[in-house]
């Protein structure tokens, strides 16, 4: 161990040999094969980087790669002069990736000085460590291409293997000093988790990394020989250095945690239900940044959300209930959240009394309408929906039949009216229509329903609005759909009040 060590280090660095001794403990070689089965076997597998990936890294591959992993290895392999920026959610093993391609390179003599870049110098050389395990300890590795350690270079953060291979752990900002080989400048580079919570608050910071990135870190390549740049990351923040490193990358792998139709990006791996549990447990934002790649910055246009007592319902003449089916040809796992928001509007006041927002079946949703009915005396109450899905046939021949059989479950049906309106821009409406009312304390959601996991979604969404829509709104533009209709029918059946006309007297003046 190298003396030189701060105490954290030394632990991390105990931390590391404790975890991958044990990780890789079982990774045995064959040494009963003949020496032309051993090159015949290297041979072959050399040629399928899947399969070479899978007998030198088994405890790695524990689930079958995603067709994304495959896509990004192969151009990776098959283009030495390269930048790509690889936007990977969190649990997509976008390092684990990245490392048994960068060692294929290294051991079949592709690759000869890399660079491993992160937002620490610690970080580095945290990230760094499995490639140098690996590359002492793995036997399979050891029996096919030799001993890898180099004597008197063999250092946390800062080693060389025998074939001349060199590895150099740099953090942000510093000097990439010694990355030169001899004759050999950096011919790769991979820069992992560049950007933290903290940095990205301060463009100042961003701008001054990505300069310092393209200055002092970049040129270090040779200009004749070639050279790949892979940046690794979540996109944390609209303004950081994984959005800047896109713009100039010859491709741009932006994969998430759930696809566009809210399916699982690696099924064989991350289940459903695993999804599901995750979700449940942190805020929308949170989820949306973190698994989703769509930084989201809280509050900027619903600075603060309002949870007050409501009047009871009887005080309303009329009480609406607003849903939107989002539209889908498909039972579970649809695009957008189905919603439905009890409204209730009293002295220029609109009340959130219940909601249901949620991504659930369609059967379900016609639930909904019967949990959140409404039988007050005295009260009319509304049932709107959003029209787009009545105009579907899809609606006529799946919405129907449910809505047929939720009337006899519960002996009565529940008279429902397609919203006609033709709307306008959706980011428009709900900040010109909802902003001011909450603005001005006049959007209050029932604190009565403050634990209902539903009502929490819809102030989430709320709090998430901006203005180029890159988060779920599914709740807000109901709000706004069903307030409108609201708002209009309140004035439509108000009594007008006229007034008397005074009686005017004239005073002429007599000459």
């Amino acid at each position: 161990m190298n003396s030189s060590l701060h105490i954290s280090d030394k632990q991390s660095l105990k931390d590391w040999n404790s975890y991958y001794e044990s990780f890789i403990a079982k990774v045995s070689a064959d040494h009963n094969e003949t020496e032309q089965e051993r090159k015949d076997r290297i041979s072959k597998l050399e040629k399928d980087f899947e399969k070479w990936k899978l007998y030198y890294f088994p405890k790695y591959c524990f689930a079958p790669s995603a067709s994304f992993q495959k896509r990004a290895a192969k151009r990776e392999l098959e283009n030495p002069e390269w930048y790509e920026t690889r936007i990977w959610a969190r649990e997509l093993a976008k390092d684990v990736v990245e490392m048994m391609v960068t060692l294929y390179q290294a051991l079949t003599g592709m690759k000869r000085n890399i660079l491993f870049i992160s937002n620490s110098s610690d970080k580095a050389c945290e990230l760094l460590e499995p490639y140098r395990i690996n590359l002492e300890r793995n036997d399979r590795i050891i029996n096919d291409y030799g001993i890898q350690a180099m004597p008197g270079k063999w250092a946390y953060g800062d080693f060389t293997t025998t074939k001349g291979v060199s590895f150099l752990a740099v953090g942000a900002d510093q000097s990439p000093r010694g990355s030169r080989d001899e004759e050999v400048r950096p011919d790769k580079i991979i820069i992992s988790d560049i950007d933290t919570d903290q940095d990205v608050r301060n463009s100042e910071i961003v701008k001054n990394r990505w300069a310092w990135f393209e200055k002092a870190v970049f040129p270090t390549r040779s200009v004749s020989k070639p050279f790949q740049v892979i940046f690794l990351g979540n996109l944390i923040a609209k303004y950081c250095c994984i959005s800047l490193a896109s713009e100039k990358s010859d491709v741009v792998d932006k994969i998430n945690l759930e696809d566009k139709n809210g399916e699982s990006s690696w099924p064989e791996k991350n289940s459903p239900e695993n999804i599901a549990r995750i979700k449940a447990k942190i805020s929308m934002s949170a989820y949306q940044t973190e698994y989703m790649n769509n930084p989201i910055t809280e509050g900027t246009v619903f600075k603060k959300i309002q949870w007050a007592k409501c009047p009871r319902i009887s005080a309303h003449k009329i009480i609406l209930n607003y849903a939107d089916p989002a539209n889908s040809n498909k039972d579970k796992g649809p695009n957008c959240h189905k919603v439905i928001v009890q409204l209730g509007l009293l002295n220029d006041i609109l009340y959130i009394y219940n909601c249901r927002l949620d991504k659930t079946k369609n059967s379900n949703f016609v639930q909904w309408f019967y949990e959140l009915e409404t039988n007050v005396e005295k009260v009319q109450v509304y049932n709107y929906i959003e029209n787009n899905s009545l105009q579907d046939p899809f609606y006529e021949q799946v919405f129907m039949p449910l809505f047929q059989q939720a009337a006899k479950l519960n002996n009565h049906t529940i008279p429902i009216t397609p919203d006609r309106r033709v709307k306008p821009d959706k980011y428009s409406r709900i900040e010109g229509n909802l902003e001011p009312l909450n603005r001005n304390g006049k959007l209050i959601f029932n604190i009565d329903e403050q634990n209902n996991p539903h009502m929490q979604r819809l102030e989430e969404q709320f709090r998430a609005i901006d203005p180029r829509l890159s988060a779920p709104c599914d709740g807000p533009d109901a709000v706004e759909g069903g307030y409108f209709i609201l708002n209009n029918k309140i004035k439509a059946t108000s009594p007008v009040d006229i007034g008397k006309r005074n009686s005017i007297q004239t005073n002429k003046k007599r000459f």
